[in-house]
């Protein structure tokens, strides 16, 4: 958002808000925010750097009244606070001269720290056409506030809040250092820092430093602490599928499908994916930064789980490993789609989780949301087209095992979608109606979704196309009448041992139509 947009923004409405909203998108998704010669920003009759904003809960324990104290609780002791660590303004040798020789001047910067409830408590009432964040000499009239500061008003709930911290430069000096201290906070809420400047002599002035957000169980983010514990859930559930899976793969490995390997690598990317962000979350969380190099596999691992999941879902729709042997001249058409799924998620997840938030416009985040999406819509058309053909073909044959299946299939994938899209709906009006971040207590609860579906769906394909006894005779073979009806059920339920005549005459019904069956779907693929 330009700096033309933000001052026509003031006109309407406070420019707080505009600038708590700004830093709602651009927060850094850290506890530990750097400042690294970062320069500050015109804005309205200020200049000001956005320092951060964090949901963070309130303490669990008594505020110590010590130093000594305060480290004997450790990170995990249940104390929630924001740190100023070697906070230093530097300003130009012309400003440094112009306030030696002002005897008034002082040069000061504030760092202020609220609640986004609270955002109106900072900025004035509108003068002049638009809304003021410092005290003009008009506004110290109308509203009694100190000329040359920012205008606060006491919170209704907490009359020390907003915190207000002063600096000021000193002699003709070019630096100033803000006494490292912590602010406890002792309510829950989604708290901003800025540092502001009212004097016009500091237009150009940077800071370096950094700032440490601290929740009562470390350094993990109150919007992300959830994701935590949902992960190591999500880990045992994909422990206990894959516990299931090796079980059923073990006990019928001579006949497993090709087809069922590539759920057993799914069913392993998926524990692995949930096994690191688990652990991922657990480093962030004591140390307060996410290592780019960790996380950056972590979200391959899961670019790479969510290609073979679709992929794998495409194939099943295609018929591949139960109604045709192979996808034919397809494949190079699905693994081309493939490979470009994987690089637009891989982008996207990377610039989501991997690098800061800050280092990229909230625009440019948005265009590589749409090639995903896209992608992502191809392949939702062309799975459900897929599953079309495979049912008529399977109507048409007359296989009513493998057409109950499929059934069975497209429902659970009818409800897949229809969640999705609702979903999708619901995470635009949570976005839409809250902007400045008030609900991120809730927050977890949109990506954890969309976990939870991808497993439940890849649990479905489990179910139905699990290894048994009966999967090498049942795929690819035309079913006969004299099918039972615990046969025809579904391909996890194996046949009796000794059911000799059963096995000869499906095979010899193979024997027949195998070269029928090859050849038709030869043709189909040669017509697609």
């Amino acid at each position: 958002m330009g700096f033309a947009v933000l001052r026509s923004a003031m006109s309407t409405r406070s420019v707080i808000a505009v600038i708590v909203l700004l830093a709602a998108v651009t927060a850094i998704e850290a506890s530990i925010h750097l400042y690294d010669a970062e320069i500050f920003k015109e804005v309205g009759n200020a200049y000001l750097l956005s320092g951060g904003s964090e949901g963070i809960v309130a303490s669990r324990v008594a505020l110590p009244a010590s130093a000594e104290q305060h480290d004997k609780l450790g990170i995990h002791g249940g104390l929630s606070y924001i740190r100023f660590e070697n906070i230093t303004f530097l300003r130009s040798k012309e400003a440094a001269d112009k306030h030696s020789s002002m005897e008034h001047s002082t040069g000061l910067v504030q760092a202020i720290i609220f609640e986004a409830a609270d955002r109106d408590n900072i900025g004035g009432s509108a003068y002049g056409g638009q809304r003021s964040i410092c005290c003009t000499p008009d506004l110290a009239k109308l509203e009694g506030c100190k000329q040359g500061e920012v205008i606060r008003r006491p919170s209704a709930g907490d009359l020390d809040w907003p915190i207000v911290l002063n600096t000021q430069f000193s002699a003709n000096y070019l630096s100033a250092q803000l006494d490292s201290k912590e602010v406890y906070i002792t309510k829950t809420g989604m708290y901003n820092l800025f540092f502001i400047s009212c004097d016009p002599s500091l237009k150009e002035l940077v800071i370096s430093g950094k700032t440490l957000w601290k929740n009562p169980d470390g350094y993990l983010p109150g919007r992300m602490s959830p994701l935590m514990k949902f992960y190591q859930f999500m880990s045992v559930a994909y422990l206990i599928l894959s516990v299931i899976w090796v079980s059923q793969y073990v006990r019928f490995w001579k006949d497993v499908l090709q087809l069922q390997n590539y759920i057993s690598i799914v069913i392993v990317l998926g524990l692995f994916e949930m096994t690191l962000w688990y652990f991922e979350y657990l480093n962030f969380n004591n140390t307060g930064i996410r290592p780019i190099g960790i996380t950056t596999w972590v979200v391959t691992i899961g670019a790479i789980r969510k290609t073979f999941s679709r992929l794998l879902i495409l194939s099943v729709s295609m018929g591949y490993g139960v109604v045709r042997p192979t996808l034919g001249g397809l494949t190079s058409k699905v693994l081309l789609l493939g490979v470009t799924y994987f690089l637009a998620t891989e982008l996207l997840d990377i610039t989501e989780y991997a690098g800061t938030i800050n280092d990229i416009s909230g625009r440019a985040r948005h265009l590589l949301v749409l090639p995903s999406a896209f992608l992502d819509a191809f392949l939702i058309l062309w799975i459900f087209t897929s599953l079309s053909k495979t049912l008529e073909q399977l109507q048409a044959k007359r296989s009513a095992a493998k057409l109950d299946i499929y059934r069975k299939f497209s429902n659970a994938l009818a409800v897949a979608v229809i969640a999705s899209v609702a979903w999708i709906g619901y995470e635009v009006f949570f976005k839409a109606t809250d902007p400045y971040s008030e609900w991120w207590q809730s927050a977890w609860i949109i990506t954890a979704f969309w976990d939870v579906l991808a497993f439940a769906l890849l649990s479905v394909i489990c179910y139905l196309w699990g290894p048994s006894q009966s999967s090498q005779r049942y795929a690819y073979s035309e079913e006969v009448e004299e099918f039972g009806d615990e046969e025809a059920q579904s391909l996890t339920r194996g046949t009796p041992e000794g059911d000799l005549s059963l096995v000869k005459q499906v095979k010899n019904v193979d024997d027949d139509d195998d070269d029928f069956d090859l050849e038709d779907d030869t043709e189909e693929d040669k017509r697609e």
